[in-house]
């Protein structure tokens, strides 16, 4: 991906939280993020929300649904890669997260909204946009 350094870059500053921050994603995908049901609510926002790859709006309740009938994917056993993460500050407690996600070949553009409460991280917001074969670079 050609391009892909242009919109990578974290002020040095920021490492040490996007390395944090990245050992979580991709989210709902980690053993990190949580296992337990009480562990993923706590994880995400009361109003936390995402858009998923097919354009379609999710709430918090419908991924904690979700959650209780399927079987975690976990990203490393599936073979998915993510790339060229890179973060920003957009408030003193809150953090946009950027990467590209590759499963096996169904290339998608991430977007995670963090928050850090009492040193402990939150999601408020996920997006995965799907990219297609022109879109590459």
């Amino acid at each position: 991906m050609a391009n892909e350094t242009a919109f990578s870059h974290t002020a040095p500053d920021l490492e040490e939280i996007l390395k944090e921050l990245r050992g979580r994603e991709p989210i709902f995908h980690t053993e990190r993020f949580g296992q337990s049901f009480e562990e993923f609510e706590d994880s995400t926002a009361p109003d936390f929300w995402e858009v998923g790859a097919s354009g379609r709006r999710y709430s918090r309740e419908f991924i904690l649904n979700m959650r209780r009938r399927e079987a975690l994917i976990d990203a490393d056993s599936a073979g998915w890669k993510a790339t060229g993460f890179a973060l920003r500050r957009l408030g003193p407690d809150y953090y946009l997260l950027t990467y590209t996600l590759d499963q096996q070949g169904r290339l998608t553009r991430r977007a995670t909204v963090w928050e850090c409460v009492g040193g402990k991280w939150r999601i408020i917001y996920h997006q995965g946009t799907l990219v297609t074969a022109n879109e590459e670079d």
